[in-house]
């Protein structure tokens, strides 16, 4: 007897399919100076389902860093410009620069059902926070925590591109960072770069799945 249900490939079974759309997901991505934040951001990279915001600064650019793929590096000026002009969703100086978050590139992609991600620090967060409604209900923000102060100083020391006294002001900074990690819905203690990227993998998927973000198409 032949069953009476729609082969999966006939239209009609097309047609009965269960479709979902949802808005896009804002990622924010805090950590102090150190922790491991552009080495997991630049794996996560590596897989392209979702938009990477790429901040403005006003600080000078690291050897290695590209203008357009790292930051938008701009003049204190033109900053200036932009901020009058209600270009930014969040900005703040950090460390003596500007940093900021164009707010288009965000709205754009969430309208079109896009998943961004940004990497911002604490004073960022907290502003996107208090941004209006829709981008409240599109955020889901990370906290990547160092496993130790002495880690986060050994780390610092390695790179190699800060002098000792500012070295000391990072570590200052961040151990004040650090006491905002509550505040985040989620928190990932740094340990193998396999290991964090699984976990922030997790959440991105957990997020996805939510049935306040999905809604019947």
């Amino acid at each position: 007897m032949l069953s009476s249900t729609p082969h999966p490939t006939d239209p009609a079974a097309a047609s009965n399919s269960l479709v979902f759309r949802r808005q896009g997901i804002l990622f924010v991505v805090s950590a102090p100076s150190g922790a491991g934040k552009s080495t997991l951001l630049n794996s996560l990279r590596q897989t392209p389902d979702f938009v990477y915001s790429v901040s403005c600064t006003t600080r000078p650019a690291r050897p290695g860093e590209v203008d357009g793929e790292d930051y938008h590096f701009l003049d204190k000026q033109e900053f200036e410009r932009r901020i009058a002009a209600g270009d930014f969703i969040e900005h703040a100086q950090v460390h003596g620069n500007y940093y900021g978050t164009l707010r288009e590139t965000i709205t754009r992609n969430l309208d079109a059902g896009v998943d961004v991600m940004i990497d911002i620090d604490v004073q960022g967060a907290r502003k996107i926070r208090g941004d209006s409604e829709r981008i409240r209900t599109a955020l889901a923000d990370v906290f990547i925590m160092p496993p130790s102060m002495a880690e986060l100083r050994r780390r610092l020391m390695k790179r190699g591109t800060e002098t000792a006294e500012q070295i000391e002001i990072r570590l200052g900074n961040a151990s004040k960072e650090m006491e905002a990690w509550h505040d985040y819905k989620y928190t990932i203690v740094t340990g193998a770069i396999e290991e964090d990227l699984v976990k922030f993998r997790a959440i991105m998927w957990a997020e996805r799945y939510l049935s306040r973000r999905l809604a019947l198409a």
